[in-house]
């Protein structure tokens, strides 16, 4: 490739001129290639490794050089010869004799550094290449990346990492390349290529960084079947981050299809930006930063993170300067301060109203003030670079400003059809069902009673201390964040609070400000509409809260399934899951409709991530976490915890519903309180309380069911004595047993208890946690799938279990690649999760053929390709264009007949495949149609085309063509027998009918008689008669020549074998007859033998012209005279081996890797 040119010091050191002339010279690196120049070639090889020269030099460069020069110019290199000559002998054609015009050195010199460039910016404008995405020392990085491992230009490399590989005790230095899709190791060692080695991120199993006495510093790679080590790393948490990052996206890929996209809105690159960074490193870091940014302020998914500095925040509550950073996004404005609890502070720029720079002094320098519609003020100082800043925060502010009066606009002009009104009133107030306009609890608070006069005080008195605090800290969103703030959630929040509370420390306040109106077109769209999750929401609505009046009367349960129903529609992945509709009537009872939606959106895609898909992934996930935390909080108790398998069951109810199905009603909301303000550590920290608790009685259990009671009991125990609210009856409390009742438990004593306790647990910890034990959860979840998919079909197939979990890997890798490079159809078509398991993965046409290449022993030659998209279509049942791995599995069956059939509409030529399975009624094989002349030569050159490349090519010939002059002969007999039959026919005034239209597919008297006598050969037992398929479609002016079958070979042999009935169980080889017939269709007379697959016949007939025909059993007969014939159609092929080559052969021509575990290892 051209390259921007460069000036190069030593010419010489390192390389090997190969062409020369006065301008340019061609160069070779020392040690590339054969007679890479002895020992310093082979020293200069492994240097290039071992530093970083092999990724910033390929091994080919042209130099520019004027005859009086010391200073050369690389304007060129080629990672191949014929790269570098193409360049090299463009220059020759083009530049040479014009460069001989120029009598000034330098103005030659400028003038080649212009024609390079240009070359390189008309190549960028044609290629649509966007410049300085990437830097030429990192682009150099990926074709050697790509050249090393047989990567396609779509597998984009992030980064390398200089390392050390351990195999064995000894260690390997080399190369580690992150891409988006692989992890991959390469080492070379004085002319030895020392590890290869290839990774799928969606192959890890563990991920992890540890260190020990020996190695300080060391990331294990684990797979299903092997552990890696790497070490010796420059920056060792730079590296283990990507990787983490890289493997986080594989397993949401897997989990739900959201794979990687780069993002296009990354600034360009600037100068003073790392050489060795890509865009796509680029892109992942602002990832991973602006994940963190909305996670630490519960900021909406789609907000990205600009950019961040450090500076004071003045707070007048303590007047005083606090220390922290400032974050600044498209919609926001957020400040935390270092030490993490002192204040916090969000700042939506949609309340914005000044944003201005003040006067700077000793005391306040570089000040910045904004000021917002509800009359705050906010002053930042010490900021580095003010005007910049200010022209960010300017610039998202206009653009935040644009976007609120196109919404008002628009919902002015909506608002001025009376007709939209009416039919939005219409469908959100159904005139039989009254509508929820404030949250349910205050249509069902009783304050009547004179015994609730104590706590109406204490109340009264929690509802001045906040309003206190707003007075001091702030009301709504901009309000300051403080320790204070967290002591008032610890004691409780008021009840006619608690709504606008949660919305405010959820961030759903946001979603809900920033949507108006979304959720009124969301129900009513969602209205009337009938799919599998509404018939969930409709079974689980009455056992929502149950016990509290608010969801015992309509009202209250018209609400419930508006949201839930709107929510489903929003989201169809997730959709409903149960446990969704208890937290959701919770949130009813203190939110109105709409928000307790937006609080719904809250919990379910940013606070509980994962929770409420069908697989309960989420869930899942902190359950390892917790046994991770059990484990190192309550060691004494972990392992009795798990011999009794307690863990995985309390865990899920706990953590679903957020404790509010375990506890009593008015304590759990004290926990859901907590949860909005801290997230899920609170969860964590109350559960590890719990079981501290009830150590000791946990630890006297004798099964899981005595430790659930404890448990239970305890839970039942929890009291909220401020609680105003009438005593709800727990059901979880009506079934424990009669025994004495626990001693109450005070939520708000236990909530402190949890954060003194272990409040030492930080969400940063949580998150990697979690990610290594996502890695865990979804690959269990992939093994499972595997088992389930296996087992269902088993019984179908004589293949062992063993086989089939190993073709369901290959099956699913392939599936995998084509996600990450492309194929013909959209991979969200090919997996979809939420899919019986069967259905999940599925492959096209292109996918299929590498695997029929791989698998099928009569797969070479030219006709592969084509022998390979006639039988996927014979797979594609449905004819969607895609196969299951069960249709994958049939068309490899044991017990199956195969049927060539050759239907050409458009050309297109399909196979159609029989599974032995009990049939209405079986076909006779006299009633199969016959070849003629031309079906019967094409028919011939397929045999010789698929006999190619065996072992007994000679022998097979022969074979062949004694069958040939055979059926010939006797066709030729045939000929004259319906040649007079038809004149007989055409005197009596009937219709001529060829002999191989479709209206009369049976043979004569005369020609049966034939095939009489070649069918008793004695070779009764080897013959089974194949069985129609009713279902398949006749077309009129069409028949079919099928080719009929005894065995098959296995489950990678051709279309054409069938297994015979009398092989044992055990035997995984397959035997097979083949017998070949086509239909009369109308083809092209050019259409030429290179065109056909290697058992299918492409064949003109003119029906009604060429009376030439064999039968069925003519040619069978004819075939078993031939032993070498016989034995090949009889050969055994191991299905193992075939598998075991699949795993391990990188496929010639293709670059991509075929494997099982897609690991390859190769040491020198």
């Amino acid at each position: 490739m051209w390259v921007s040119p460069e000036d190069v010091l030593l010419a010489g050191a390192l390389w090997i001129t190969e062409r020369a002339n006065p301008y340019f010279i061609l160069q070779k690196r020392k040690g590339h290639g054969d007679g890479g120049g002895g020992l310093a070639g082979l020293l200069v090889g492994t240097l290039d490794v071992v530093l970083d020269s092999s990724a910033r030099m390929a091994p080919y460069r042209i130099l520019y050089q004027t005859p009086d020069s010391l200073v050369y110019w690389i304007i060129a290199h080629g990672t191949s010869r014929k790269e570098i000559t193409e360049h090299w002998e463009w220059l020759e054609h083009n530049l040479l004799q014009t460069l001989s015009i120029f009598e000034n050195e330098n103005d030659i010199t400028t003038f080649v550094k212009g024609k390079v460039q240009g070359i390189i910016a008309e190549f960028n404008k044609n290629h649509d290449v966007k410049e300085d995405d990437d830097t030429d020392k990192f682009k150099e990085a990926s074709a050697k990346f790509r050249k090393l491992f047989g990567m396609p230009e779509e597998e984009k490399l992030v980064n390398y990492y200089s390392c050390s590989y351990w195999k064995g005790k000894v260690p390997r230095q080399g190369w580690l390349y992150l891409s988006i899709n692989h992890l991959c190791f390469y080492s070379y060692l004085l002319g030895k290529e020392g590890t290869k080695l290839v990774v799928r991120w969606a192959d890890i199993t563990q991920l992890e960084k540890s260190a020990t006495l020996l190695l300080p510093d060391v990331i294990k790679v684990s797979t299903r079947s092997n552990e890696h080590l790497f070490s010796v790393f420059l920056n060792i948490n730079e590296t283990f981050k990507l990787a983490e990052q890289l493997a986080n996206i594989a397993m949401r890929q897997l989990l739900d299809n959201k794979g990687f996209e780069q993002d296009r809105s990354l600034p360009k690159l600037k100068k003073k930006s790392p050489k060795k960074v890509s865009a796509l490193k680029r892109d992942l870091d602002a990832r991973a930063k602006s994940e963190r940014y909305r996670a630490l302020f519960r900021l909406p998914k789609d907000e990205k993170l600009d950019g961040h500095t450090d500076c004071t925040l003045w707070t007048p509550f303590n007047k005083m300067h606090i220390l922290g950073q400032m974050f600044v996004s498209t919609n926001y404005i957020c400040f935390t301060s270092k030490e993490e609890t002192l204040c916090s502070l969000i700042i939506p720029l949609r309340e914005v109203t000044i944003v201005e720079k003040a006067d700077s002094s000793n005391v306040l320098p570089s000040p910045l003030s904004i000021s917002t519609k509800n009359r705050m003020t906010f002053l930042f100082a010490n900021l580095k670079d003010r005007d910049f800043l200010v022209q960010r925060i300017s610039d998202f502010l206009q653009q935040t400003t644009s976007k609120i009066y196109l919404e008002r606009e628009l919902n002015s002009s909506l608002n001025s059809s009376d007709d939209e009104v009416r039919s939005r009133t219409f469908n959100l107030n159904d005139s039989s069902v009254p509508t929820a306009t404030q949250a349910l609890m205050t249509m069902y608070r009783h304050r009547t009673p004179e015994e609730f006069n104590p706590k109406l005080a204490k109340e009264f008195l929690k509802e001045q201390a906040w309003k206190n605090h707003f007075t001091e800290y702030g009301q709504g969103v901009c309000m300051y964040r403080t320790e204070k703030t967290k002591e008032l959630v610890l004691k409780g929040i008021p009840e006619n609070m608690r709504g606008e509370l949660w919305l405010l420390f959820s961030g759903a306040i946001n979603e809900m400000a920033t949507h108006p109106g979304y959720y009124e077109d969301l129900v009513e769209k969602s209205m009337g509409k009938y799919n599998l999750a509404t018939e969930e929401i409709e079974r689980d609505l009455h056992r929502s809260l149950p016990e509290h009046p608010a969801f015992q009367n309509e009202m209250g349960i018209a609400a419930l399934r508006r949201v839930l129903t709107a929510y489903a529609f929003r989201n169809p992945n997730i959709g409903y899951c149960q446990a969704m509709n208890i937290v959701t009537s919770v949130l009813l009872l203190y939110a109105k409709e709409e928000e307790a939606f937006w609080l719904l959106v809250a919990l379910c895609e940013r606070m509980l991530p994962d929770y409420y898909n069908t697989r309960v992934v989420g869930a899942l996930v902190d359950q390892g976490v917790f046994e991770e935390l059990a484990r190192e909080y309550v060691p004494q108790l972990y392992d009795c915890m798990q011999d009794l398998g307690v863990i995985s069951t309390i865990s899920l109810s706990w953590f679903l519903t957020l404790f509010l199905s375990v506890m009593p009603f008015e304590s759990a909301v004290v926990v859901v309180d907590c949860f909005f303000y801290d997230g899920i550590k609170v969860i964590f920290q109350l559960a590890l309380s719990v079981l501290h608790a009830n150590i000791h009685q946990l630890l006297s259990c004798k099964d899981d069911g005595e430790a659930m009671t404890v448990l239970g009991r305890y839970l039942d125990s929890v009291t909220n004595k401020d609680s105003t609210l009438p005593p709800i009856p727990h059901l979880h409390s009506l079934l424990t047993d009669n025994g004495e009742p626990h001693p109450e438990v005070d939520i708000f004593k236990l909530v402190r208890s949890s954060y003194e306790k272990f409040g030492s647990i930080r969400a940063d910890v949580i998150e990697q946690m979690r990610f290594k034990q996502r890695l865990r959860v979804i690959q269990t979840i992939e093994d499972t799938t595997k088992r389930n998919v296996v087992r269902t079909i088993v019984s179908e197939t004589a293949f062992s279990i063993d086989e089939l979990e190993e073709l369901f890997v290959l099956f699913k890798a392939e599936h995998l690649t084509s996600c990450y490079w492309g194929g013909s159809s959209n991979p969200t078509e090919r997996h979809d999760p939420s899919l019986p398991y069967l259905e999940q993965y599925r492959i096209d046409v292109e996918q299929f053929k590498g695997l029929f290449n791989l698998l099928f022993p009569w797969a070479n030659g030219a006709h592969s390709d084509p022998l390979a998209v006639r039988f996927f279509h014979l797979l594609d049942q449905n004819g969607d264009a895609l196969i299951n791995f069960r249709e994958f599995i049939n068309g490899f069956g044991e017990d199956g007949v195969c049927v060539l059939k050759l239907n050409t509409p458009d050309y297109g030529h399909y196979l159609k495949l029989w599974n032995q399975e009990p049939k209405p009624k079986r076909e006779n094989t006299k009633d199969l149609p016959k070849l003629n002349q031309s079906q019967f030569i094409e028919l011939c050159k397929t045999l010789y085309s698929m006999f190619s490349e065996d072992v007994a090519e000679q022998e097979l010939y022969h074979g062949t063509a004694t069958v040939t002059s055979l059926l010939l002969e006797m066709g030729e007999v045939g000929k004259l027998f319906s040649s007079s039959g038809r004149k007989e026919f055409s005197q009596e005034g009937r219709p001529e009918t060829g002999m191989c239209t479709g209206d009369d597919p049976k043979p004569t008297k005369e020609a049966q008689d034939l095939g009489d006598v070649f069918s008793r050969t004695g070779h009764e037992n080897t013959f089974e008669e194949g069985k129609g398929d009713e279902g398949s479609e006749q077309m009129p002016p069409m028949q079919d020549i099928k080719l009929e079958d005894s065995s098959p070979k296995d489950a990678g042999t051709s279309s054409a074998m069938l297994i015979s009935d009398d092989e044992t169980k055990d035997d995984t080889s397959m035997s097979s007859y083949s017998v070949l017939s086509a239909g009369s269709h109308e083809l092209d007379e050019k259409l030429q033998c290179e065109d056909i697959a290697d058992d299918t016949v492409l064949v003109r007939s003119d029906s009604g012209t060429n009376d030439w025909a064999i039968t069925f059993e003519q040619f069978l007969a004819s075939v078993l005279t031939e032993q070498a014939l016989v034995q090949y159609f009889e050969k055994p092929v191991e299905v193992a081996a075939r598998i075991t080559n699949a795993k391990n052969v990188r496929k010639a021509g293709r670059p991509l890797l075929s494997t099982s575990d897609y690991e390859i290892s190769l040491s020198g």
